[in-house]
């Protein structure tokens, strides 16, 4: 059994708790904290979008359509479903010469409970702009451009490119397997919340993957530079990744390049901290996010960045966190356990 990674007080006393597991790996595979097993193969989920969307720099489809930074953040983002999310998703298609009508993640109501509300009062109803996977499907569509070849009609190709054996799912399959190492032919399959094929791979090759991400090492020349032009346009454009108050924009948006993070459903977050040269993998046993995965992330960051005293105090926020009720009342509190502060104090990371 995992252990006990987050607990939950409630006036004072402890109400419940989270176990999971934690790789925190470098970009040569060498293991520097392992908390539960690491080896058991999960869904990475949404956390992954970033190996998703190597191909689409790499094929040369981003220079072609000159997306900016906003739109390649984007394409590795669970937003919202914001203005400016569904704005830029729709500006990327219009790049291609594609249009809405051609995503094939679904459509449900903005996450942004503002966006969501403004959507109504408007008598307006929500289009595959607003899912929160829109920008990665554009990203998708973007790269058929590339891949389909002159005198091909563009909008009769894209047809059916979630399915695994599409050619545009076929390279970012493709990327994914050389980023983690993982034999994608023989892992576990399933489909996604967006339709796409998804893989279940073990934390260590996950956290391997990340740790590449951020260094270049272990990536080829191609998917080197697209990882490292990803990243920056993520730290340029964090609102885009996730949107207004959620943890992966407000993190980056105060750490800038120093961390890469990215949240997936059922309680997996993965991470790059690039001045580090390590990638963390984290998946919750209960499939908590909302409050377990963002605890563990935070604390993991703590343990591995040499951060000043106000970042140290922002992220502790995230790490050891005050519950209210709808009246303001302190009615309790979320922190890293012990048993996390320990495995993650055991891999002498040093820094704070």
């Amino acid at each position: 059994m995992n252990p006990i990674l987050v607990e939950v007080l409630r006036g004072g006393h402890l109400e419940s708790q989270h176990c999971g597991a934690v790789a925190v790996v470098d970009a040569d595979g060498g293991v520097l904290a392992a908390i539960g097993d690491i080896d058991r193969a999960v869904f990475p989920r949404s956390t992954v979008k970033v190996l998703q969307a190597l191909p689409l720099v790499a094929s040369g489809a981003a220079d072609r359509l000159q997306l900016g930074d906003t739109e390649l953040a984007l394409a590795c983002a669970s937003h919202g479903g914001e203005a400016l999310h569904a704005r830029t998703a729709a500006a990327m298609l219009a790049k291609a010469g594609l249009d809405s009508d051609c995503l094939e993640c679904g459509t449900h109501w903005p996450y942004n409970e503002i966006a969501s509300r403004e959507l109504a009062e408007h008598g307006a109803q929500p289009s595959a702009l607003h899912n929160n996977c829109s920008g990665k499907h554009a990203g998708f569509l973007c790269l058929a451009c590339a891949l389909a070849g002159p005198g091909v009609n563009l909008r009769q190709y894209v047809k059916g490119y979630v399915q695994p054996d599409h050619p545009v799912m076929r390279e970012v399959s493709a990327a994914l397997e050389a980023a983690t190492g993982a034999d994608l032919r023989s892992a576990p399959r399933g489909i996604d919340g967006c339709s796409i094929p998804t893989f279940a791979i073990p934390l260590r090759r996950l956290a391997l993957a990340f740790a590449r991400v951020g260094t270049g090492s272990g990536l080829s020349p191609d998917h080197a530079r697209a990882a490292l032009r990803l990243r920056r346009a993520v730290a340029r454009a964090p609102f885009m990744v996730a949107g207004s108050g959620r943890m992966d924009t407000r993190v980056m948006e105060r750490l800038g390049e120093r961390v890469f993070m990215k949240v997936g459903a059922e309680g997996m977050y993965c991470a790059a901290l690039p001045e580090r040269g390590l990638g963390v993998a984290i998946k919750m046993d209960d499939g908590n996010n909302a409050r377990a995965s963002e605890v563990t992330v935070a604390a993991v960051i703590e343990a591995c960045l040499p951060l000043a005293a106000d970042d140290t105090g922002f992220m502790r926020g995230f790490s050891e966190c005050t519950l209210r009720n709808w009246n303001g009342i302190a009615v309790g509190a979320l922190r890293a356990s012990d048993a996390l502060r320990r495995g993650l104090a055991g891999g002498g990371f040093g820094t704070n």
